[in-house]
């Protein structure tokens, strides 16, 4: 206890301290509520639409106006902490589920796609990351478009796969783990390493964005919420400047892209993600329209961006052909890539709509070919007494639909 009878502040977040109150506050910091999380829902859908125009115009820009990937897993990490209550092989295997069932679906796909164009694998070993991407799943030249984003897919079921022991790693030593994932970062902006392609690939994308992974478990438990408003400023502007910095001092032959830059990626987005997961707003408007777009969005995570390529190039061959319209190569801007964006939408909804169930199913949720609406919540008796033995005593949902009602939607998004 401090003098004046405050009590001095506890250690938080590897010994930054923990906000003063006036009165006895608890030892460890309150526990987030069950259930989505509005505001994370719509991080998730913004960084998805910053994916699909992206990648529609190619504006480099748009990596630092919000770095989409740093959000995604940040908000992936929150939700894998939540899940990490229960047993983590269990855990594990449903993470796994609910992104491989969707995966395979889009694999199917492109790789008879790809054989349709005359593509003949040369290293038949490799299709295995087809079924299992721990690495980079092989693809054709004409196929690079699909397989690109795949990398995402990789990184990912690594974080999963690791998440268990970084969770243990965080609770004792939260800043030397951050500090070692930049270091990660910093090795692998200067390729300071010569190892196998599946192992330098995994431990960039863990240099590049473990730092925002584990910012999501600083905020599932609390830990990020304790911290003064004024330390988190401080803290979040100094990583925005060294990424800044470090980024417009390196530009690329795209200019000033962070998807190319490893350092000034990791620095830049955990500056961002800092903001955005402790100054978050206090209540969110509710419109009807957007909501449901909202859940939409999230409840089609997966299948939006795996999908969205394909949505893409498909926009591509409609404009080829309507060129041969003398009417609508008249009238209508096919060479802009306003066009493209236009219609890459009805396609993606056309995925949605064709492919979508594969997420329901991973998830072993009802199918829903267009999820806008919430989730039933189960029913509870309302108990007679106050025994909770008794016949009348309100039920406890069955866990599957728990986990159901509380799904942590994949968190899909592609590298700037």
């Amino acid at each position: 206890m401090a003098k004046g009878g405050i009590p001095a502040p506890t250690a938080s977040l590897g010994g930054i301290p923990e906000q003063r109150t006036t009165g006895a506050a608890p030892s460890t910091p309150p526990a987030r509520p069950a259930g989505r999380d509005r505001y994370l829902d719509l991080l998730r859908s913004l960084a998805l639409v910053r994916v699909v125009t992206y990648h529609t115009f190619g504006w480099a820009w748009l990596t630092l106006a919000f770095p989409s990937l740093g959000v995604m897993f940040a908000l992936a990490g929150s939700l894998m902490a939540r899940s990490l209550s229960r047993p983590a092989l269990s855990v594990i295997r449903g993470r796994m589920r609910r992104l491989l069932i969707p995966f395979w679906v889009f694999a199917a796909v492109a790789v008879c796609w790809m054989l349709a164009r005359g593509w003949s694998p040369v290293e038949l070993p490799r299709m295995l990351l087809w079924v299992l991407p721990l690495g980079d799943p092989p693809g054709s030249e004409w196929g690079e478009q699909l397989t690109g984003t795949l990398w995402y897919v990789r990184a990912y079921l690594w974080f999963v796969l690791l998440s268990p022991v970084l969770l243990w790693a965080w609770r004792r030593a939260p800043l030397p783990l951050l500090g070692g994932f930049l270091a990660l970062a910093a090795i692998s902006q200067y390729e300071l390493w010569d190892l196998p392609v599946l192992v330098g690939s995994a431990l960039t994308d863990l240099g590049v964005f473990g730092a925002c992974w584990l910012l999501g478990f600083a905020h599932q438990d609390g830990s990020l919420d304790a911290l003064r408003a004024r330390t988190v400023g401080a803290a979040s502007a100094l990583l925005l400047a060294a990424g800044g910095w470090f980024t417009f001092t390196h530009p690329t032959g795209e200019g000033y892209d962070l998807g190319s830059i490893p350092l000034g990626q990791a620095l830049w987005s955990l500056g961002f993600v800092l903001l955005l997961m402790r100054f978050r707003p206090r209540s969110l408007p509710r419109w009807p329209w957007l909501d449901g777009l909202v859940r939409l969005f999230n409840n089609r995570a997966v299948t939006i961006y795996l999908w969205h390529e394909v949505a893409l190039i498909l926009a591509v061959m409609i404009t080829d052909r309507m060129w041969q319209v003398p009417f609508l190569a008249q009238y209508l801007p096919l060479g802009s890539d306003w066009l493209l964006f236009l219609l890459v939408w009805p396609l993606i909804a056309a995925a949605i709509l064709t492919v979508g169930w594969a997420e329901d199913l991973a998830s072993r949720k009802r199918l829903h070919p267009w999820p806008t609406k919430p989730p039933k919540k189960p029913s509870t008796a309302t108990p007679a007494s106050s025994s909770p033995s008794g016949p009348s005593a309100a039920r406890t949902p069955d866990r599957k639909v728990a986990d159901c009602m509380h799904d942590d939607s994949q968190e899909p998004a592609r590298r700037p």
